[in-house]
């Protein structure tokens, strides 16, 4: 590979691939490869625009940790989050629509019955979530397990927040349920408020200095998981919120939106007495089956 210039560089960067024995893997970087150089090519990138490429991604390792997940966020407000969730889980007509991920999920939510109130002393107006988990037929499925997690009234969750003495984040708006034997669940949370995605990071300079604003609309997380069908993970987002039209992750879906039912003060669903306002959610997941195929 000698006297490699701008017309050649491509090739021979594809050539120097092709002992790769991951077939995937070196259709990936190929594709991957001549775009990046087209890229270049098409806008003409000079040597320091590319270095402040680099600085930028070095600034977003940097600040990347196990809390806070830069690259993903860098992910979501680019669309790629939502392009690959789009392409990878299309469904039927009639199934609970997946949208993206985010970067607030953990492995370790703690497991409530029924009922139970998620919150755990997180700030915000009293909240009862309820609905039933089916299959696109409507049959009911039981046993399956729900993670839920969501911000505080600040905008916060509680990874963001700071640790307890024994270096651990204590679990707020955040729990695991297992649906009943008639699909059924519920519990109780706190009103989803809209909030800002981290912004005093790469991220946020870069989207200030597209003239973007860093907000996502009120939503809860779900991720649903039954064996025998596709795990869904999505967000049901709040009615009536002003960013539904321009979330910066681009997370909303129409059949995703859902009206948060405020009432007075008095007797919520589970026979409670509340002492103010609080609100109901109604929301009914259809999960999609595996096709027999891909069942392990």
């Amino acid at each position: 590979m000698r006297n490699i210039n701008e017309d050649t560089i491509t090739q021979a960067v594809l050539a120097s691939i092709t002992n790769c024995k991951d077939e995937r893997f070196r259709q990936v970087m190929t594709s991957l490869v001549q775009h990046l150089h087209s890229f270049a090519r098409e806008i003409n990138l000079t040597e320091d625009e590319w270095f402040k490429g680099i600085q930028f991604l070095t600034a977003t390792g940097h600040i990347t940790d196990d809390v806070r997940q830069e690259f993903i966020l860098l992910s979501d407000v680019l669309g790629l989050s939502t392009l690959v969730t789009a392409q990878n889980n299309i469904k039927p007509e009639g199934c609970t629509e997946a949208t993206v991920f985010g970067p607030f999920f953990v492995e370790d939510a703690p497991t409530y019955p029924l009922g139970a109130d998620m919150a755990n002393g997180a700030g915000g107006e009293p909240c009862f979530v309820q609905g039933k988990i089916t299959d696109p037929q409507g049959i009911a499925l039981a046993g399956v397990s729900m993670d839920v997690w969501q911000s505080d009234e600040d905008g916060h969750y509680d990874v963001q927040l700071p640790r307890t003495e024994s270096g651990h984040h204590e679990h707020r708006a955040r729990g695991r349920f297992i649906s009943d034997a008639h699909g059924g669940y519920h519990f109780r949370s706190i009103l989803a408020q809209p909030y800002p995605i981290p912004h005093d990071g790469p991220v946020g300079k870069m989207l200030e200095a597209l003239g973007r604003h860093p907000w996502r609309p009120a939503h809860l997380h779900f991720m649903l998981v039954a064996h025998g069908f596709e795990r869904l993970i999505t967000h049901v987002f709040r009615d009536q919120d002003r960013y539904l039209d321009s979330d910066a992750v681009f997370g909303v879906r129409s059949t995703l939106i859902a009206d948060w039912v405020r009432h007075e003060a008095g007797t919520a669903p589970d026979g409670s007495l509340v002492d103010r306002p609080f609100y109901t959610l109604d929301y009914d997941f259809v999960l999609n089956p595996v096709k027999a195929s891909a069942q392990p």
